[in-house]
Parts: C-alpha cells; sequence; structure tokens
C-alpha cells in the first residue's frame, strides 16, 4: 500500500486532522483535495495546540512535503496568514515544501459578500455557512469566470476580469438584495498585489507531482475536509457545502485516476456531531447533548459555533462507507463516552407508517419525520483516555468497538481516546499493510 484516503463519513470535525497526522510518520506527501478555509483541523504535537484551515496536516511532519489540489477554492491571504502561525511554531513552510495548484480557484472579498448577502436573507433558513465565499467562488468556478493562481502571472488579465466582475456583482447584489455595498476595485487589486508577491511562489502543478511521486512508489495521503453527508450531490441537500466531500472527489480535485488510490481510511466519532441547520435524526436536545458537548469541546474551529450533539448513526455512517468505498474505520473521541451508564447507537430508521429503513433513503422534507431505532449498549466508568493499547481498554469499551464495525459492516483499525498522537490506538485484526504504511509496531 502507498497511498491512502483519509475521509469524513459523517458530517465533519471528525479528527482528520490528528489521524492523518498521526498516520504520516513516513509519508512523501499529504494533498488537500477539496474546501476551502470553512475547514478546520486541529493537532495536538507536543502539548501545543495546532489549528489548520488549509495547509494539509503532514505539514507538522518534517520531510513531508504537502500540496493543496485544484479542487481546493483558496483565499490566499488565509492562507499566509495560516503559514505565519504554523512558522512561529518553529515548522518550515517554504515553496520546497508546499505546491499549491495554480488551477485552484481564488477566494476575494467580493465572493465573501455575495455569501454573507444571501444568508442574510435567507432569514430563519439559514444553510449555516460560515460566510467564508467558499461556495461563490465554486460556482464562478462551475461558471468558468473568476480568478485562478496561474492568472495572476499577468497583472493585465487579473485586472481585466476583476474589472468585469465586480461589475456584474455589484448589479447581482443590488438588484436581487437591494444591497447598496460598494465593492472596490482598488481594494481588490490591492490584495491580488500582495498575493502576486506570498503565494505565486509555491504555485505549481500538483497533479503532475502527485502522479510522479505514486509512479515513483512514494507514501501519499489524500486529506479530506469536512464529512461525506456534506458533499454537495450526495450529502443533505441543501445543508451541504459546495464541493465533493467524499473519495470520488479527489481524482477531480488532485487531478490523478481513480486507482491512485490504494485503501480509504473513513473516519467517524464514537458519537456524532454537525455544525450548522439542516436534518439529524439522532441529535440529543436534553441535558445529555449539552454534556457531550461540554465533555468533547465540541465547538467549531474554524467558527467556534457550539456543535450539535448526538449518538452514533449506523445508518448514515453505511451510507458514506457505501459513496465513498471505505475499506476500514479510525474510531475517534471514545474517551468521551466514558462515565456514561448506557450508551446508544441508531441502528435504523422508523418512518411514520412504521417502516424501518436500514440504508439512508434521499434526504427530503419527510427526514424529518424519521425515528431512530436504537439498541443499548453498556458504558464503563473508567477514563480511557490515558490507555495506550486496545487490550487495556474496559471490556465495555472494547465491545462498544466491535458492535460499531460489526453494524457499520466495516472493521475498525484505529481508536482515538485523547487529543495528542500516542493517544491512537490500533485494534486487533488490523491488516498488516497499515502498520507498514505508517511505519509502527502494532500496539493492541
Amino acid at each position: 500500500m502507498k497511498s491512502l484516503a483519509v475521509i469524513g463519513s459523517q458530517w465533519g470535525d471528525e479528527g482528520k486532522g490528528k489521524i492523518v497526522d498521526v498516520i504520516t510518520r513516513q509519508a512523501s506527501w499529504v494533498v488537500r483535495f477539496q474546501g476551502g478555509n470553512n475547514a478546520g483541523h486541529t493537532v495536538v504535537v507536543d502539548g501545543k495546540t495546532i489549528k489548520l484551515n488549509l495547509l494539509p496536516s503532514g505539514v507538522l511532519r518534517e520531510g513531508c512535503r504537502v500540496a493543496v489540489g485544484a479542487g481546493v477554492v483558496l483565499d490566499g491571504m488565509a492562507l499566509m496568514r495560516e503559514i505565519d502561525s504554523v512558522r512561529a511554531s518553529g515548522i518550515s513552510v517554504t515553496p520546497q515544501r508546499l505546491v499549491v495548484d495554480g488551477r485552484v480557484p481564488l477566494v476575494l472579498p467580493y465572493h465573501r459578500e455575495i455569501d454573507r448577502v444571501r444568508e442574510e436573507a435567507r432569514g430563519g433558513n439559514k444553510i449555516g455557512t460560515t460566510l467564508r465565499g467558499i461556495g461563490p467562488a465554486y460556482e464562478e468556478r462551475a461558471s468558468r469566470v473568476g480568478l485562478r493562481l496561474c492568472d495572476l502571472r499577468d497583472g493585465e488579465v487579473a485586472q481585466t476580469v476583476l474589472k468585469e466582475r465586480l461589475k456584474e456583482v455589484s448589479a447581482y447584489l443590488a438588484g436581487c438584495f437591494g444591497s447598496t455595498v460598494s465593492l472596490s476595485l482598488e481594494e481588490h487589486l490591492e490584495e491580488v498585489a500582495r498575493l502576486q508577491e506570498s503565494v505565486l511562489p509555491f504555485m505549481g502543478d500538483v497533479s503532475f507531482e502527485i502522479s510522479r511521486a505514486i509512479s515513483s512508489g512514494e507514501r501519499v495521503v489524500f486529506e479530506g475536509a469536512q464529512g461525506c453527508l456534506l458533499d454537495v450531490a450526495f450529502g443533505t441537500v441543501p445543508f451541504v457545502t459546495s464541493s465533493h466531500t467524499s473519495a470520488g472527489g479527489i481524482s477531480v480535485g488532485v487531478g490523478v485516476g481513480p486507482r491512485s488510490v490504494d485503501r480509504i481510511l473513513g473516519l467517524a466519532k464514537a458519537y456524532t456531531t454537525r455544525v450548522g441547520s439542516g436534518p439529524f435524526p439522532t441529535e440529543l436536545l436534553d441535558a445529555q447533548g449539552d454534556e457531550l458537548r461540554q465533555r468533547g469541546a465540541e465547538y467549531g474551529t474554524v467558527t467556534g459555533r457550539p456543535r450539535r450533539c448526538g449518538w452514533l448513526d449506523i445508518v448514515a455512517l453505511r451510507y458514506a462507507i457505501r459513496v465513498s468505498g471505505i475499506d476500514c474505520l479510525a474510531l475517534t473521541k471514545l474517551d468521551v463516552l466514558s462515565g456514561l451508564e448506557t450508551i446508544r447507537i441508531a441502528t435504523a430508521y422508523r418512518t411514520p407508517d412504521g417502516r424501518e429503513l436500514e440504508d439512508l433513503p434521499l434526504w427530503d422534507r419527510q427526514s424529518s419525520l424519521w425515528t431512530p431505532v436504537y439498541r443499548e449498549l453498556p458504558g464503563w466508568q473508567e477514563d480511557i483516555s490515558g490507555v495506550r493499547s486496545f487490550a487495556d481498554l474496559p471490556h465495555q469499551a472494547q465491545q462498544y468497538v466491535e458492535a460499531v464495525a460489526s453494524l457499520a459492516g466495516c472493521p475498525v483499525v484505529l481508536v482515538g481516546v485523547g487529543q495528542s498522537r500516542d493517544a491512537t490506538l490500533w485494534v486487533p485484526g488490523t491488516p498488516k499493510e497499515f502498520y507498514e504504511f505508517v511505519g509502527t509496531e502494532s500496539r493492541c
């Protein structure tokens, strides 16, 4: 195994940053393939918390190169702020380590203004966007307008495109929303000038670099952002992001063939969370939900918004496994469930007419009427955050992991019991190829 994809299998926030950091000890490359700075990964290294939005988590591994594929929409100023922050932690980020594909669409101030005006106009029907301009930037890519990073090599081209876009966007905002905001060409040109100086040195061809690396037998990790249930086509539309968050997004987001990915690792919390609006069948709207939020510090990395919390939803998890072709699972934040007398897992949905659905149907207006069918499992009282071997977990915790694997129809290979790198446990029966890829010994 030379390539591995790490994909969120819920509504994001599953702990992808930490798991990517754990498995990249021997990786040559880590590649982001979709999303933008609306996604956040938090990693704890040597007691220091590092938050990433655009940089792949592999940047924390010395000797590992990182890439931002063409499927990402890039806020260049946010990228430079992030690079400065990471450098302040003593981590090297140079054009030799970081490659940003020249094809990435740029997120500029007018994209954020479109995002803000639209969301305000929705009133009580807000989607829950991060207001970072991600959706409008993806719309421009589909419409074949707007600026890409490679366009900044020619200042006259950039200026011409910006003039036309600002004229069209101003007319759109005024005509459709009555907006009187003035979009300054000068402000946009100043940002473009800063990007020409600071971001262009990182520009390259990620498709070429990663294809060559795979052909050479180098280890490559594809790092997903957000989660399968937020996929623009297969998620809980319209309460989704604007990119393909499933494993299928790798080919078009990086520019490599589907066979370039050897294995797909899906991440799921031991419970379920989501940020913003949209269906959430297992949500706990009571003290237990509040308790999970406090125990798990469930607040968005990007927005700081409190996450909605509920029991693990196996129906949705099986759907993500099918849509992304997930081979195995990493179950994170198992330690958050410590101290609960009983833990519940949703194994099906019951419809108003009494039918039970074990596979996720199309999300529609009827989904709010589905009632979860739960299986109850005994909890454990011990604090497991200091456990460093799966065999040392309480019997009930091991039972819970085994039940998740059985119900999901997918093996669990890793279990997270804390934020640090070493708080990640290998599960007995994990294929040897995973240990070899990571470069570690089994610590079951």
